[in-house]
């Protein structure tokens, strides 16, 4: 059974408006980004302590003065460690066997390509689809072109156009993926709350500052307007 009908039965409930502190899990994404004193460091205490004040809305709003491509990469860089610790947790659920193709539901089913050793579309299980994408988003990641460390150091002009909204469309696959087929063990080990909290800051983030496309989220629309 999958969210919706976990959700229909009474067996989960909405998430917490005061979302949880960031869970530190050993392969998490850093690449520099979070040194004390460091304007991303900054930015994401201020994420933080927002989150731990005021609602969801008002968490993703940009800092006055603030850059909004430093904003969306240390948000890149949260959901990026939110999404593998929650696939972690359920990862031996879900196999060749459980999950023979990554997708949400029958009606959305997704391929992976990267362009260098899968050039063409290609279905896989799940499980191989998420691990690829973990290797090919911490790439990106530990790339300072795309990813800059240095003080002053500009994003690249099509960072958000493409490079965050490529990996964060991918990462909301991971999320729908979750939900439709791996609710139940989420709610098992007990992360169904930060689950909803994390995919409500995600969602009122990426439509916030239009990062991934209405076609996108339509395999997780329900889910949406249920968390709202």
């Amino acid at each position: 059974m999958n969210f919706l009908g976990l959700w229909a039965r009474g067996m989960t409930s909405r998430p917490n408006r005061r979302a949880m502190d960031s869970v530190a899990i050993n392969n998490t994404a850093d690449n520099g980004r979070s040194g004390t004193g460091s304007v991303q460091y900054q930015l994401r205490q201020y994420a933080e302590s927002t989150l731990g004040k005021a609602s969801l809305h008002e968490a993703v709003l940009l800092p006055e003065g603030e850059s909004l491509d430093e904003w969306v990469a240390c948000h890149v860089v949260d959901f990026y460690n939110h999404i593998n610790m929650l696939f972690m947790s359920v990862s031996h659920h879900c196999t060749d066997e459980s999950c023979p193709k990554m997708c949400a539901g029958e009606s959305y089913n997704y391929f992976w390509r990267d362009g260098v050793n899968y050039r063409e579309p290609t279905s896989m299980p799940a499980n191989m689809y998420v691990k690829l994408l973990v290797k090919w988003i911490d790439v990106q990641l530990d790339n300072t072109m795309l990813f800059p460390v240095e003080l002053g150091q500009p994003f690249p002009p099509n960072f958000r156009s493409e490079i965050a909204s490529q990996i964060l469309k991918r990462m909301l696959r991971v999320y729908a993926h979750l939900y439709w087929h791996h609710y139940p063990q989420i709610c098992q080990v007990g992360l169904a709350t930060m689950l909803n909290t994390s995919f409500t800051h995600f969602t009122l983030f990426v439509t916030k500052y239009k990062l991934v496309s209405d076609t996108e989220l339509q395999a997780v629309k329900d889910v949406i307007k249920i968390l709202a």
